[in-house]
């Protein structure tokens, strides 16, 4: 069998083979010492590696499992197809491996707000008493959590679209597609391919499929699924909940899908103040309470409640699980308060949807942003959030993009346009979106695209503002 990639994940792949007996070969094109080492361990396991050759199919390979990343155009996986060997994600093969009693799934995936979804779903099944783990794009290895001599109960299972394209045979216990909007449209093709990739988490659901009211793409997504006959539709929406809904009334998390008699009745699951969560990074002038949740932070607690009800889990645990949550850093997590300014890092803002979720989040902004675009267009983003904008730092390689949206649709705000691509660009951005800010006002890092013509990660990224406004002090 070959495995493509020696990653994370391609290294939890050949494992899971080579004690399953198989005989394993492992392709991948980088280089360097991180890879070498993971290289030599897995030869020392009983793998055949081949670093520097990502291209060619090993003879013998009856099976592909690829990592995630790997384009759906690349030459492995023509050969593979032409000598008719199958090509399969990791997700895919855990689904596989799956035994007779394993734990249900419940998915999610969406262009934004998978990883905060998938751990406040974790976090409320683990509130109910249950044996879960978050997975898949995130956590743990999903194929650490299916082969567990531990069994778990249900698994709650963040899906990218890379994953979903390469898994055709999940069937999860109950999905949601929390939004549908242009990204990594290099790597599909187009945004309807994109679109149907995210849509594969709904085929074959039993339970529910939960859509988000306020995007038209995710129910279309759900009205062109093949469910178990008796599959529901339940949306979710920031106002009041209509039949099968999950929403928002006067400040408290209601659930009219799940509940009997829902044409009349509700029920109360948790205040929107139980997901002001405090930021374990943050350091604020006096001390004040965590920040408001943002809306999006809002909708993804009532996707995750949605899927959490669908498998039963009481409405206490939903209030239990959600204020024991703790977000991950590099997303809406306040770094500092300097001189009346708030400066929050939202490094894991790597498109234009997501930036614009995040801008919506305050009144007065500075925004720094700019990375590699990944072929997005920032001409909506700009337009919808020039009433928030105090001013706009920018950086990276893509910048000049979000600076032609800017010229067009904002022309009034002060713009900062910086070519540094230093270890001192960020410290350099953090200076003048100080100078650009007033009292009140938020300096946002949303960059709307990726990071890495800067920087390792998005998180590398983030931890250069932090530093930057702790430098500030």
């Amino acid at each position: 069998m070959c495995v493509a990639g020696i990653g994370i994940t391609g290294v939890s792949v050949a494992t899971t083979l080579l004690g399953l007996g198989a005989r394993v070969t492992a392709v991948d094109g980088g280089a360097g010492a991180r890879l070498q080492d993971r290289a030599d361990a897995l030869e020392a396991a009983g793998a055949v590696v081949r670093l520097g050759d990502a291209q060619t199919l090993p003879q013998d390979s009856t099976l592909v499992v690829t990592s995630p990343g790997w384009r759906p155009d690349s030459p492995l996986f023509a050969a593979a197809a032409d000598r008719g060997v199958p090509v399969w994600g990791d997700v895919e093969l855990a689904w596989r491996l799956r035994g007779p009693d394993a734990a249900e799934w419940l998915a999610v995936t969406g262009t934004n707000g998978k990883t905060t979804t998938v751990r406040m779903l974790a976090s409320i099944l683990e509130a109910a008493g249950l044996r879960t783990a978050a997975v898949g794009n995130v956590g743990t290895p999903i194929l650490d959590a299916v082969t567990s001599r531990e069994p778990y109960d249900v698994l709650a299972v963040e899906l990218s679209s890379y994953q979903l394209h390469w898994a055709p045979s999940v069937r999860a216990h109950s999905a949601v597609v929390l939004n549908v909007a242009a990204d990594h449209l290099d790597w599909h093709g187009s945004m309807d391919a994109y679109a149907a990739d995210k849509g594969r988490a709904y085929e074959g659901n039993r339970v529910a499929c939960v859509y988000n009211t306020a995007d038209p793409a995710t129910e279309r997504l759900v009205r062109g699924a093949d469910v178990v006959e008796g599959c529901r539709a339940v949306g979710f929406t920031l106002g009041s909940p209509g039949l099968s809904e999950l929403g928002v009334v006067e400040g408290i998390l209601v659930d009219r899908a799940f509940v009997e008699n829902r044409r009349t009745h509700a029920q109360e699951l948790a205040e929107v103040t139980d997901l002001a969560w405090p930021t374990g990074d943050e350091v604020v002038d006096g001390g004040v309470p965590g920040p408001a949740p943002a809306p999006h932070n809002v909708a993804n607690a009532l996707a995750a409640a949605a899927l959490a009800r669908a498998y039963g889990v009481p409405a206490t645990a939903v209030r239990d699980g959600l204020r024991a949550f703790r977000p991950e850093a590099h997303r809406i997590a306040v770094v500092g308060t300097v001189g009346g300014v708030t400066y929050v890092d939202d490094s894991k803002a790597t498109n234009p949807h997501a930036a614009a979720a995040s801008l919506a989040a305050f009144d007065q902004v500075v925004w720094i942003a700019g990375g590699l675009a990944k072929g997005a267009d920032f001409h909506d983003l700009v337009r919808r959030a020039r009433p928030r904008l105090r001013g706009a730092v920018l950086i990276g390689a893509d910048r000049h993009l979000v600076r032609d949206a800017l010229t067009q649709h904002a022309p009034d705000v002060p713009v900062v346009d910086l070519d540094q691509t230093d270890t001192g660009a960020m410290a350099a951005a953090v200076h003048a979106a100080t100078r650009l800010a007033q009292p009140g006002d938020t300096v946002l890092l949303a960059p709307a695209c990726a990071s890495m013509d800067m920087f390792v990660n998005y998180g590398e990224r983030g931890d250069a503002f932090a530093a930057a406004v702790a430098d500030l002090r």
